[in-house]
């Protein structure tokens, strides 16, 4: 597949023609399984998007691929399924790399309800200016940093927060993390600066948005973290679901405090209760 698609952007007609004409006679899950290939030869992305976009899993093929240019994907966007639409809200940043994409994404009747609204947080604006001044004036004592930290947001469209919450530092990301728009919060939680300190911080924030906690939980590398597994337990914004399957991990002097920690729901607090009593008691399972 990959020889033909080079042939077929050949300078000679003759050979281009007879290479398309071949290529357009294979089966599509020959496309999928070498336009999934990490190496593949750009000329491949360019003939799948231009030409074969509307074959059964070729557009998620090329989404699913790093290494595809995101104009190739955008080229293909309206014949993406929800699996395809998700590889790419899940590298925000690719995603948020070409204007072309995202709006032809934006559009997509694939998408599921949890993506459309996700994708609807690209239109959603940024923190109001009291918002941004209140957080900022806990991140930056010097006054002349805060205000530049509070013009540099305040001015930004969502892209270019996206952008800054994946690249910029520390305290562009304690401030980002706040923002209204959940994809601009998720962004903060895939750069590739992130700290688990931060993250510790991040889980034991009762102003975060449920969803926002839940995805901390369900990463695995921050979970390997316990500081971060007590904060998300403790705090009371954690959905009860995350919190009744992460607390019997807690070690016997979390638990206890659990167990006298009033802002948790009841349930927890009556299950950490029930563990204490079993771990007393030696029984099996605890």
């Amino acid at each position: 597949m990959e020889l033909l698609a080079v042939l077929a952007a050949d300078s000679d007609g003759t050979i281009s023609e007879r290479a398309r004409t071949v290529l357009l006679t294979q089966p599509a899950e020959h496309f999928v399984s070498a336009a999934g290939r990490p190496d593949a030869d750009m000329r491949l992305f360019d003939f799948c998007s231009q030409h074969l976009g509307d074959k059964a899993g070729v557009a998620d093929a090329l989404a699913k691929n790093p290494a595809c240019p995101a104009t190739g994907v955008a080229d293909a966007a309206a014949h993406l399924t929800s699996a395809g639409i998700q590889a790419l809200l899940d590298n925000l940043e690719r995603l948020t790399s070409d204007e072309k994409l995202l709006a032809a994404v934006r559009t997509s009747p694939a998408a599921s309800t949890e993506q459309q609204q996700l994708l609807a947080e690209l239109q959603k604006g940024t923190l109001s200016a009291d918002d941004i001044a209140e957080a900022a004036a806990q991140l930056e004592p010097d006054a002349a940093k805060r205000e530049t930290l509070m013009q540099r947001v305040t001015h930004m469209n969502v892209v270019e927060r996206l952008t800054l919450a994946l690249k910029g530092g520390r305290t562009e990301r304690a401030l980002l993390i706040r923002d209204s728009n959940k994809l601009v919060q998720k962004c903060v939680l895939q750069s590739p600066r992130l700290t688990e300190t931060e993250v510790e911080l991040f889980a034991a924030m009762t102003n975060l948005p449920a969803e926002i906690l839940r995805t901390i939980a369900l990463t695995r590398i921050f979970v390997k973290n316990y500081a971060i597994v007590r904060n998300l337990i403790n705090n009371p914004k954690t959905p009860i679901d995350v919190s009744l399957h992460l607390f019997p991990r807690l070690n016997a002097t979390d638990l206890l405090k659990l167990t006298n920690n009033k802002n948790v729901p009841d349930t927890l607090r009556s299950s950490a209760v029930k563990l204490h009593r079993k771990r007393k008691m030696g029984l099996p399972g605890a």
